[in-house]
């Protein structure tokens, strides 16, 4: 059942951008011109029947009606006002009002916070270099890492473009999802003159995962590498080479000035396309619904790696042709993001780190398995992740390894779809595990995991009472929030 959506602003500024007159506008939706302007007001919610009109007579994807961008901006707003003491911090229901009457604004307001955080940043910097000359610690502010992930972020980590290059060269070579390295290394041998040398010496070189000499037109490829591994590096190669006016471009995109920043968009575009290329669209959804979403499956069937097939789930989110809207997120040992790409509106706070109830730190404990979670965030949406821990390794005793654990999740609504629901009661949400965002900004005062005390809330300090929980805090002042 569809919950009630108050949508009066964006359906007015729908409107306004094809130049519609309130009545013309009804006449295209069936409605009357008196119904539109309850409807642009907020009298009324929008109905399943105005929706399909919508769609219909306007080609408007229903997902743009769902609620979750309102959601994802929510959670921007709140993480950027989480320093504000308690007795001024907004209510949710005016958090959501802000977000989805004046989205702008709303942006506006959280890119002006993000500003705010670099001047802080910037100022502690110049302190160190006053107060300690030869501890001179390396420029602040946004770093190129979050500047690319805000950019696929905004993007909710679909890159069309790069999807319709990606399909382009497929259609043209005929490739064979799970059987492409040989078609892909004829490709980059015919078309760029360079060839694949597997690489199975040792050395400094030996290192590396991938390596174009562009005097000598060689690609080098460890050969610890699987087939499919090998495939991907080569499609990476084939990015650059082939799209580089492309990268080029959007890696130009407002946020990504720094030359730096604009070095890794670039890679992190590749990756994308490479993605894109070895897993078809069309191929990889249809086989994701055929296989409930069974990412070992998946991975087989398209000989990528669980961590690919994790990252190429989170990406399907073509408006006419949508999968699941995935989170996906990977994570090492001590908590550190390395990546974090959402085609919904799950987010884990940037000044709080993440939960240490989370799932996917468990996934280290118990390296062989794939772990699901049902997991409850403050604001009550219900999410099921699926965690695995996933590692890289160099050849050789002593060798160096990379160790990390990858997850995806999705909204409770969408589990039913996947495989990993399986044995899970998803009509009891109470045994759901309650997580939050980082300790700093999550409002559950009870947690016995807390590890920092949350900002702005004033603590009770007792000497002669010691609580479960490690931060006792005084009641709270906020506002109870209202329905919008």
């Amino acid at each position: 059942m569809m919950s009630k959506l108050f949508v009066g602003p964006r359906l007015r500024r729908l409107r306004e951008e094809r130049g519609l007159t309130q009545a013309a506008m009804a006449a295209k939706l069936g409605i009357s011109a008196s119904y539109l302007n309850q409807l642009e007001h907020n009298q009324r919610p929008l109905s399943v029947s105005v929706l399909l009109s919508l769609s219909g007579s306007l080609g408007i994807d229903p997902q743009d009606f769902s609620g979750e961008e309102e959601a994802r901006m929510v959670a921007e707003l709140r993480d950027a006002l989480a320093n504000l003491p308690p007795s001024t911090q907004p209510s949710d229901s005016e958090l959501r009002a802000l977000a989805g009457d004046h989205p702008g604004i709303a942006r506006a307001f959280v890119a002006l916070a993000s500003r705010y955080r670099e001047a802080i940043q910037r100022a502690d910097i110049l302190i160190s270099r006053v107060q300690n000359r030869d501890q001179v610690p390396p420029p602040g502010l946004t770093t190129p890492y979050e500047a690319v992930r805000d950019f696929f972020y905004a993007k909710q980590n679909y890159i069309a473009e790069l999807e319709g290059a990606a399909e382009e060269i497929a259609n043209e070579e005929s490739l064979v999802p799970g059987d492409m390295l040989e078609a892909l290394v004829a490709r980059l041998r015919e078309r760029h003159g360079a060839r694949v040398v597997i690489q199975r010496e040792h050395g400094p070189g030996a290192a590396r995962i991938r390596h174009f000499d562009r005097h000598t037109r060689t690609l080098a490829l460890p050969a610890h590498l699987t087939t499919g591994q090998h495939a991907f590096q080569v499609a990476t190669q084939l990015a650059f080479l082939e799209q580089s006016a492309l990268l080029d471009n959007l890696a130009a995109s407002p946020g990504l000035e720094d030359p730096g920043t604009q070095g890794l968009a670039r890679i992190g575009l590749a990756h994308y396309f490479a993605g894109a290329l070895l897993c078809p669209y069309d191929r990889f959804l249809e086989s994701a619904e055929a296989l409930a979403y069974d990412i070992e499956r998946l991975g087989e069937a398209f000989d990528v790696s669980f961590e690919t097939t994790c990252h190429r789930l989170s990406t399907l989110q073509r408006r006419d042709q949508r999968g699941v809207p995935f989170f996906f997120v990977r994570v090492d040992r001590a908590g550190n993001i390395s990546k974090r790409q959402s085609a919904t509106d799950f987010h884990f706070s940037r000044s709080g780190g993440t939960c240490p109830l989370w799932a996917v730190y468990e996934a280290f404990a118990q390296p062989t398995r794939t772990l699901t979670q049902l997991a409850q965030m403050p604001d009550g949406r219900v999410y099921l992740w699926i965690a695995r821990r996933v590692g890289h390794a160099q050849v050789g005793f002593g060798a160096p390894t990379k160790e990390f654990a990858v997850a995806v999740g999705c909204d409770v609504q969408h589990a039913h779809r996947l495989v990993y629901s399986r044995g899970l009661d998803l009509t009891d949400l109470g045994t759901a595990t309650p997580i939050g965002v980082g300790c700093k900004v999550c409002e559950r005062t009870e947690c016995p995991q807390r590890a920092l005390p949350l900002l702005g809330r004033p603590l009770a300090i007792d000497p002669d009472s010691q609580p479960f929980a490690p931060y006792p805090f005084r009641a709270s002042t906020r506002r109870t929030p209202t329905s919008r």
